[in-house]
């Protein structure tokens, strides 16, 4: 009797203690800083959570955002180090600023297209999670919500809102040295705009988004991959639809010669133009450019009306679009792990 009780006293003790030891073993060491309007947190304003994560530290910083609107323009300087911003949701958290490329600085200058964006992102290993970034400027030309030059970046349940040149992943685009890599990774966001709203030079996974061609919008890529570049934007599994006129809208153009901008398994509505791409009047860029389908669906997608310089993968050539194999890089970066 006596060692019966013992053992299952025992078992339960064991039990509980590999429950413990499950629990401990999640456990981060993520130092925490908390962004709140009303003054309950760390700070106020994000910027000031940003320029308080130590530069070049090994340890994540995750910084938590309350709920509310945050006007302000945001830097997160190259020497920060790994970085988490995490919203509430999407849809109550969010940041905002209105520049614009021809808006005038100081000097009376115009502020250019890069000058106008919301945050910039020159660091490496920053991710955000569930917050909407936003430029409010308007249908005012060249306004970016989101820039980001730096390496390993991730963003999962993450909105960006705008209109011509939302996000810039502008990667090497001003660097002489165009073999540095700039990796993006965007899980389950939404992006919106009108002409050319996703463009740059960076590397980009779009896997499971919402790509939202607003009315009059015109171009959805206008993608400047290095000729160095194995890969550029690669679209999986998304929807590519909006409120624009029926077959108004362009997958892509090339914004310099080796653009690269492929669409795996994706949904297109009839706001895209029958002929899909568009050579931005550079004869020459249809020999260089490389742009890609694979089992498009939807009233967009018609094979047998694609320009003829454009390519539908086979099945051999579809295996080599996956996240890993695209995103991996020399470091072998695991997005999993960015995202947890």
């Amino acid at each position: 009797m006596k060692t019966s009780f013992l053992i299952k006293n025992f078992k339960t003790f064991s039990i509980f203690s590999i429950i413990l030891a499950c629990l401990f073993s999640f456990k981060t060491n993520d130092k925490i800083i908390v962004v709140s309007k009303d003054g309950k947190g760390n700070f106020i304003t994000v910027q000031q959570a940003i320029d308080a994560v130590e530069n070049g530290s090994e340890t994540r910083t995750k910084i938590l955002i309350k709920a509310g609107v945050y006007k302000e323009k945001i830097t997160v300087p190259e020497s920060k180090g790994t970085i988490l911003l995490e919203g509430e949701n999407p849809e109550n958290t969010i940041i905002t600023y209105d520049d614009f490329a021809s808006k005038k600085n100081p000097e009376g200058k115009d502020i250019g297209t890069t000058g106008s964006s919301t945050i910039f992102i020159y660091s490496n290993n920053f991710t955000a999670k569930n917050i909407s970034f936003e430029n409010s400027s308007g249908r005012v030309g060249q306004a970016v919500a989101v820039l980001t030059s730096g390496d390993r970046i991730a963003f999962e349940n993450c909105r960006f809102l705008g209109n011509q040149d939302t996000l810039y992943l502008k990667g090497v685009q001003d660097l002489t040295d165009k073999t540095k890599p700039s990796r993006n990774y965007f899980k389950n966001c939404y992006i919106e705009g009108t002409t050319d709203y996703i463009f740059g030079a960076g590397t980009a996974v779009f896997e499971n988004c919402t790509i939202y061609s607003k009315e009059t919008a015109s171009y959805v890529t206008a993608a400047s991959t290095p000729q160095e570049s194995e890969f550029g934007f690669v679209f999986i599994q998304s929807k590519i639809i909006g409120n624009a006129k029926e077959h108004s809208v362009y997958l892509g153009r090339p914004w310099r010669p080796f653009a690269k901008t492929v669409y795996i398994d994706c949904e297109m509505n009839s706001t895209i133009k029958q002929e899909g791409w568009h050579n931005w009047n550079k004869p020459n860029a249809e020999k260089t450019t490389f742009y890609a389908e694979f089992n498009s669906k939807g009233t967009g997608a018609n094979a047998g009306k694609r320009v003829s310089w454009s390519h539908q993968l086979t099945k051999q050539e579809r295996k080599k679009y996956t996240t890993d194999n695209i995103l991996k890089g020399k470091d072998l970066w695991n997005v999993k792990t960015s995202l947890k």
